[in-house]
């Protein structure tokens, strides 16, 4: 911990000492909202990640740029690219430090779209949210890690699903993996996250899901799946059919985030109450803490000690609340799990940089924290 806050504190100080100065006697003063935007860019350090286009014919315009403005868009709350065009070429702050000198050179909302659409293919943002948690909890270790799921409505028409019969999966000792159920499958020895992700249904359609008060809502959509460590930072995730049932996706979001980080506690709620679910998460070195589903008669109970770690997590539900009212979580204009999966992701690299920089205590000055 105290090595993430020096260099949190670093970072900060070199944003208020140097870096804040500087672009306001480039620009002028500078709002909370481009100072922000200013920490959140500097953070993410994406220039590596965009392709330069070279060749012959007229020059390609700036992907990096693009990709900057992409991530304004979710900082700032804009809700669509249409509206953050008009932003960029009424605000010569914003204009700047996505990168161009005037308005005349930003491209057209189609340019926008084709960029974004690639992003959206080669995952670029979740790459660049990859390579800031594994950077930033290289050398940290993680108390618990809050499993947990959310819908997203979709503006685009579910998926037509054929009706199959219903299959009893065999309890026979020597099945064949085509007989075992998904949760099985995944926990056979040698079991790669490729073929556990090719199994995961991910278009558009219709989910129900009960809240706690036990009444079903129901959408047309994705279903947003978050691994959430402590300080609400979101560590992976992973977007699915609105109708996957959340313990289907346990396994292999787990063993993506193990990749990325190392953490003691696993913690999840009734939806993924399997014991499949629990040895693979002992298999990882977790000890798992998931709400128990009532069976018959009995109604199973966490004790004290679990249920006072089980109170962390709602970190899980916070980062679902400001991903959707803050980060544009609730306004998807793209269709398409790859796009609508890029639109969260620029919310969620906002919103991690953001709870980042919020781990340095307020009583503690930038050029006092601890080192």
């Amino acid at each position: 911990m105290n090595s993430l806050l020096h260099t949190l504190s670093e970072f900060g100080n070199i944003l208020q000492t140097r870096l804040f100065p500087a672009l306001e006697q480039e620009l002028g003063k500078l709002t909370e909202e481009h100072q922000q935007l200013v920490k959140v860019l500097g953070f993410l350090q994406m220039d590596g990640f965009a392709t330069v286009r070279s060749g012959p014919g007229r020059p390609a315009h700036n992907r990096i740029n693009i990709l900057r403005a992409f991530v304004a868009k979710a900082v700032l709350g804009i809700l669509h690219t249409r509206a953050l065009l008009k932003r960029l070429r009424s605000d010569i702050r914003l204009l700047r430090l996505c990168g161009w000198d005037q308005a005349s050179q930003i491209p057209d909302e189609t340019i926008f779209s084709r960029a974004f659409a690639e992003f959206a293919v080669t995952e670029l943002p979740q790459r660049v949210h990859q390579a800031l948690i594994q950077q930033t909890y290289a050398d940290r270790l993680v108390g618990h890690i809050s499993r947990d799921a959310t819908a997203i409505p979709a503006r685009e028409k579910p998926h037509p699903v054929p009706k199959q019969p219903k299959q009893r999966a065999s309890r026979a000792k020597n099945r064949a993996p085509e007989q075992m159920t998904r949760l099985e499958r995944q926990c056979l020895p040698g079991r790669s996250l490729e073929q556990m992700l090719a199994e995961v249904p991910r278009h558009c359609d219709k989910g129900c899901k009960v809240d706690s008060k036990g009444l079903p809502s129901y959408w047309i959509g994705y279903k947003l799946h978050v691994d959430v460590a402590d300080g609400q930072i979101p560590i992976t995730a992973m977007l699915t059919s609105a109708s996957l049932q959340d313990s289907q996706v346990a396994i292999p979001l787990a063993k993506m985030t193990a990749k990325r980080v190392t953490s003691f506690y696993d913690l999840m709620d009734k939806g993924y109450d399997s014991q499949h679910i629990r040895e693979f998460s002992q298999r990882l070195g977790h000890v798992p803490i998931v709400d128990r589903q009532k069976r018959g008669s009995q109604q199973p109970v966490l004790a004290p000690h679990e249920r006072i770690r089980f109170r962390e997590r709602t970190a899980a539900e916070r980062v679902y609340s400001r991903l959707k009212d803050e980060f544009g979580g609730r306004c998807i204009r793209v269709r398409g799990n790859a796009k609508v999966m890029a639109h969260l992701m620029f919310g969620l690299l906002a919103l991690a940089v953001d709870q980042l920089l919020r781990l340095i205590p307020e009583s503690v000055p930038l050029d006092t924290a601890l080192c």
